[in-house]
């Protein structure tokens, strides 16, 4: 397929610049896989379309504040980095701007000095190895301290709570983007669904920037997809295994979610077990599902490999038809946009 099969024209003011209070009050598009029909609620009915037996697989990551503000030590001359990956425990691969003024050896300040760096080396893609250091055990709490949450290009309004841009189940600290289905989430929805009888379980995907690269070959199968660390409890796998052993759905909260499951689904086959490990996994049209029943994910990107991923799970044509459905109807798009759930059986 060429990538110019996933464009659709979208209005600039449908582009979701801050979040909906509360937050389960964003929109919701509901698509039934089988026949593509779409209905139109809020997403606090998402409960209405859960069943007992079913398990909801949601991310855990939390992003980090990983954008930094500083000056070079000896010139003072400014500069902005922005964590990617942690290589090391002091050691980061950063993506710095200006970049010339990122030599090896060149040593910057962020915060009054409350953290310090050294520049390493150079590494492929332009990116910087940096070393750095600060008081106390943990980069983490110094960076809440001075870090900017790095919000994506296309958000232009300046964020006024961090929080919202943290799932209210966020843990695991590595995202330098949030897995931004789950911020539909409250704790009271969450409450809700257990009760009545859905189970939910995690997986850790550490959600990194290429999730923005845009594909920039005409054929999607030429594009190559980034890498990004996935962890699988046993937990998480049990649960997996009784769900779809008792006919229960396994559904995916977000695309990150979905490529965990899916790694696995690939690599072991069912009955799944704990794994850690890194993914580059790229879906598309034509994949075959090997452990999704359902996903819950926002509208994305024209040509994206999210939007991809979508057509692979809902079918190229209905996913079509939905997005230019959800744009007629204005929906909002993107991180802080509304959001869609693709399950059998929501033709009702």
């Amino acid at each position: 397929m060429k990538k110019s099969d996933f464009w659709f024209d979208l209005p600039q003011e449908q582009i979701a610049q801050t979040p909906i209070e509360p937050r389960d009050h964003s929109r919701l598009l509901v698509m039934d896989r089988e026949s593509g029909k779409c209905s139109h609620h809020h997403f606090y009915d998402v409960l209405d379309y859960l069943k007992e037996g079913d398990l909801l697989v949601v991310n855990d990551s939390r992003v980090i504040p990983a954008r930094l503000y500083g000056t070079k030590e000896d010139t003072g001359a400014n500069i902005e980095v922005l964590l990617l990956e942690q290589k090391e425990k002091d050691v980061w691969e950063t993506l710095v701007k200006p970049g010339k003024k990122a030599k090896p050896g060149v040593k910057l300040i962020f915060g009054e000095g409350l953290l310090k760096g050294e520049v390493l080396e150079t590494v492929e893609g332009g990116n910087r190895l940096i070393r750095f250091s600060y008081e106390g055990d943990s980069i983490f709490p110094v960076l809440e301290q001075i870090g900017n949450m790095p919000l994506p290009p296309y958000i232009t309004e300046k964020l006024q709570d961090n929080e919202r841009y943290q799932t209210v189940y966020s843990h695991e600290l590595g995202s330098a983007a949030a897995p931004t289905a789950g911020l539909h989430f409250t704790n009271e929805l969450l409450d809700k669904i257990k009760a009545k009888g859905v189970k939910v379980a995690t997986v850790t995907l550490h959600v990194g920037l290429g999730t923005f690269r845009p594909v920039k070959e005409d054929e999607i199968t030429d594009h190559k997809m980034h890498s990004e660390h996935y962890y699988l409890p046993q937990e998480t796998a049990d649960l997996i295994n009784q769900t779809k052993a008792n006919g229960g759905r396994v559904i995916a909260v977000g695309t990150t979610s979905c490529r965990t499951l899916e790694t696995l689904g690939t690599k072991q086959g069912l009955p799944l077990h704990t794994e850690e490990g890194y993914t580059d996994i790229f879906i598309y049209p034509g994949y075959q599902f090997k452990v999704l029943d359902g996903l819950i994910t926002n509208f994305h990107l024209p040509e994206s490999t999210l939007i991809m991923l979508v057509s692979a799970f809902a079918g190229y044509e209905h996913t079509m038809a939905a997005y230019d459905l959800a744009v007629k109807e204005k929906y909002r798009f993107f991180s802080f946009g509304d959001a869609m759930l693709i399950v059998n059986d929501a033709d009702k």
